[in-house]
């Protein structure tokens, strides 16, 4: 299992989880992947994501204005 990490701080929405799309093909079952955040929208946004794509959220932080996520696949 390796865990990745996706730095999408600055970017606006829908910009994180179009990044996130992208990286998610790299990855196979088993990996996590690790996304920080500052957009607004991006807990409601990565929660809808996993849904979608059907992948587990493992956890999701605030820590100031950074939002992480880290996500199974």
């Amino acid at each position: 299992m390796a865990v990745s990490q996706l730095d999408a701080r600055g970017l606006k929405c829908p910009q994180p989880t179009l990044k996130l799309t992208v990286m998610s093909i790299k990855l196979k079952a088993g990996d996590e992947l690790e996304v920080v955040a500052d957009c607004p929208t991006f807990e409601s946004d990565v929660r809808d994501w996993c849904l979608r794509s059907r992948k587990t959220l493992v956890w999701f932080r605030e820590q100031g204005t950074d939002k992480t996520a880290r996500i199974l696949f």
